[in-house]
């Protein structure tokens, strides 16, 4: 039986923006199968974005939600997990929004382990705002404002959340469409600061420049560089090379997080 996604979604927003091929709309759908999942509750709920093509994934889905500032998601929602710790905060964004200028704010809340999860959909650029090159487009790739090849290396978003001092770090793409509910609701299960971060290739203004012939080379190129954790484990230096890990790459469950640390230093202020 086909899921209902419908029930999930805002009437009347429909035909959503994103172009044809871009994997935004496969990470909706498994966002909403985690959801499901965990029965959460969509009115204590809160979906919070920045700007961006993936930051317009708020406005499809049927609960809290809240689009921000560029770059200012974490920041707005660590205001709504402090101001109501019993909610679900589900950040969203893109590599441009949450790792440039957004990553200050990004790595302070890993850095806290605020109980909030965020999923980064890394498709290497700036796709809304121009094409600009982000901190995670590879280098000597193209983008609008690096026309002759990108010089700079990239982010891993992984390795940052994780060194930055995220509890639950997991990496999936939109090929593995079947596997994105599973770490999406893993993570919202985790008790402290969760990354998701989803490859998901932007044909239009990434893929064009750098000579991709159309969405299914992309998608194929999604598949052959994925390994899963358990598979890279059997497998050499040199058969990894070039390759990206996919699944929970890191999990920590005995440091306490931000919300619960904080409600101590209230205790403490009151007994004053």
């Amino acid at each position: 039986m086909a899921f209902d996604y419908e029930k999930y979604l805002r009437p009347g927003k429909l035909p959503h923006i994103w172009c044809p091929g871009c994997g935004h709309g496969i990470v909706m759908k498994g966002l909403i199968r985690a959801m499901d999942t965990l029965k959460l509750d969509m009115k204590n709920t809160a979906i919070v974005s920045g700007i961006g093509c993936a930051s317009r994934l708020p406005g499809y889905i049927d609960c809290c939600t809240l689009h921000t500032a560029h770059g200012r998601a974490a920041a707005f929602a660590t205001g709504v997990k402090m101001a109501k710790p019993e909610m679900n905060v589900i950040l969203c964004g893109g590599d441009g929004d949450g790792t440039a200028i957004g990553g200050n704010h990004f790595i302070h809340a890993c850095r806290r382990n605020i109980d909030m999860t965020y999923i980064i959909m890394n498709n290497y650029i700036y796709g809304m705002t121009g094409g600009q090159f982000s901190p995670c487009t590879p280098t000597g790739h193209k983008a609008s404002t690096t026309p002759y090849g990108n010089p700079d290396p990239g982010f891993d978003i992984a390795k940052l959340a994780i060194g930055a001092g995220a509890t639950f770090v997991a990496r999936g793409t939109a090929f593995h469409a079947n596997q994105i509910d599973k770490l999406i609701a893993e993570a919202i299960q985790h008790k402290g600061f969760s990354v998701v971060e989803i490859l998901d290739d932007c044909p239009t203004t990434y893929g064009r420049r750098n000579k991709y012939k159309s969405v299914i080379e992309m998608m194929n190129r999604l598949k052959e560089v994925a390994v899963p954790v358990k598979a890279a484990e059997k497998m050499t230096a040199e058969q990894l090379k070039g390759k990206v890990l996919t699944g929970v790459l890191y999990k920590d469950d005995t440091k306490s997080d931000y919300t619960t640390e904080y409600a101590k230093v209230i205790e403490r202020a009151q007994a004053k």
